[in-house]
């Protein structure tokens, strides 16, 4: 497996999100049933190790069949190369065997130079045994791992990347690091004194989960480590007040309204983001002046937030989605040619 494929799948949630073809996240409708933990959150939060810097879920299902989504396939549609190594190599359709995925980051702090380790947890319909011999063919090996079989591929050794049915349903894939710890959490829960802990014992994390878990589709990230993963350029970040967490999470359904939420230092810091957005908003909003479609998705931004917590609310409109996908089959006419 590539190191595309593996960044694919450790990054599944933008993809699914995703596959709408845009950066923007979210859904405030409930998780399925059975889907909670007595902390908040996903069930699957409990084999997530407790120092994860990013999370993300996604209820793949309610996504994928939105109608937003439907809209910007044939409005943008986006090359499904990585879907398909995906399903080439590993036997998994995303589409159509997976329900809700749970995504984590774990930067190694000794080395940020080197990409983030990353898991995801997906819980669907899988046949395990064409799965695990497809992976065979391209060159992975079968461990034995308290009791579960899991099938690392070493190619890349430093990259190795595995997948393991942790329960009926359940598979992990990901750094074979995460890969195991997920199978020690599921198997022997938080057990500090062993050095096992997952994520839900993190009370700084389970807050920000906790007030994004009506959404069905949310991310969460510890700033400076998606800022080493993915260099902001300099003037930029100097010029941003500190802050310490981010977090998303919306509605999907014929258009798209959410909340994009930061935790600054402190208030000082808070108070410094919130006048850089304010001046982004109205330079936003005085440069589509003359553009009626975007206005309406402008006008709906909302500055918020209280202390530390900056928020900024958004709402775009299916309408708007209507004259993107108008705008794509468009031609441009050539130019006729000067009567001298």
């Amino acid at each position: 497996m590539t190191a595309r494929t593996r960044y694919f799948v450790v990054a599944s949630l933008l993809v699914l999100g995703v596959g709408l073809g845009t950066g923007l996240v979210a859904y405030y409708v409930g998780f399925p049933a059975g889907a909670f933990t007595q902390a908040g959150g996903p069930e699957e939060l409990q084999m997530v190790p407790r120092d994860a810097t990013v999370i993300a879920y996604a209820d793949v299902r309610d996504v994928m069949t939105s109608e937003l989504r439907q809209k910007l396939h044939k409005a943008l549609p986006v090359p499904a190369d990585g879907q398909r190594e995906l399903e080439e190599k590993t036997g998994i359709n995303i589409e159509t065997d997976i329900d809700r995925v749970v995504a984590c980051l774990n930067p190694d702090p000794q080395n940020t130079n080197m990409p983030a380790a990353g898991m995801v947890l997906a819980r669907g319909r899988f046949n395990e045994t064409k799965i695990e011999a497809l992976m065979r063919e391209h060159g992975a090996q079968v461990e034995e791992y308290r009791g579960k079989r899991v099938i690392v591929n070493t190619s890349a050794p430093a990259h190795s990347f595995a997948a393991a049915f942790i329960e009926p349903g359940l598979v992990s894939l990901g750094s074979t690091k995460l890969v195991r710890a997920a199978i020690d959490l599921h198997q022997s829960g938080d057990n500090p004194q062993a050095g096992l802990q997952s994520v839900t014992g993190n009370e700084e994390v389970m807050t920000l989960v906790r007030s994004l878990d009506s959404g069905n589709l949310w991310a969460v990230g510890r700033f400076d480590a998606l800022q080493s993963q993915h260099r902001l350029p300099q003037e930029l970040a100097s010029r941003l007040p500190a802050i310490s967490w981010v977090a998303v999470s919306g509605h999907v359904n014929g258009g798209l309204r959410g909340v994009l939420r930061a935790e600054a230092r402190d208030e000082e810091a808070a108070n410094n983001l919130r006048d850089v957005v304010r001046g982004f908003l109205a330079l936003g909003k005085l440069q589509t002046s003359g553009r009626p479609e975007v206005q309406m998705m402008m006008q709906s931004l909302e500055l918020s937030g209280t202390g530390k917590t900056v928020a900024l609310s958004f709402a775009v409109p299916a309408e708007i989605f209507d004259i993107v996908s108008s705008m794509s089959g468009r031609t441009i006419a050539p130019k006729k040619p000067e009567i001298q």
